[in-house]
């Protein structure tokens, strides 16, 4: 996918490309920090036809979440042929009983037997988190085990 980068002079920096349905999207990083998610026309992305102001932390979940349903979509792919193997993703929300907790303190493979094998935060993974990091509201975790298994961790990760 071709990624177009275009400095705006005392703005900031403009990154879009072009879908397949032929719609331009993108951001616009701007110098004072702040993120706006834009919608283009093809033939013109200085054309804007939408545009939607994106706090750091909204910016960071729709990162999340994206990165994290291809991440998700990967691993169910490398899963497939493993019969009862599924892949399935968490939000740590403020009020999780773990949050700004080290990870290991919910032993989720120990009281589930299922793993964390990533966690998405602020755009970035977190590939085979150790039991040292600290969870953060606002990140995706990606967890891989048996159904049973991944219903109880969710429990974990939702009551404590």
């Amino acid at each position: 996918m071709n990624v177009d980068e275009t400095d705006l002079p005392g703005l900031g920096r403009r990154k879009d490309f072009m879908t397949a349905s032929g719609r331009r999207i993108g951001i616009v990083e701007y110098r004072e920090g702040q993120t706006e998610l834009i919608v283009s026309t093809w033939d013109d992305p200085d054309t804007c036809q939408a545009s939607i102001p994106l706090t750091t932390e909204e910016a960071n979940t729709l990162g999340n979440l994206l990165g994290g349903q291809r991440l998700a979509a990967q691993l169910a792919e490398a899963h497939r042929e493993v019969p009862g193997i599924v892949t399935r993703q968490f939000s740590i929300g403020a009020e999780a009983p773990y949050t700004d907790q080290p990870m290991g303190k919910a032993c989720i493979r120990s009281r589930s037997g299922a793993s964390i094998v990533a966690i998405m935060r602020e755009g970035e993974v977190l590939a085979s988190p150790g039991p040292d990091v600290v969870l953060r509201c606002g990140d995706l975790l990606v967890a891989v085990g048996t159904q049973e298994g991944l219903d109880t961790a969710a429990g974990i990760l939702r009551n404590g």
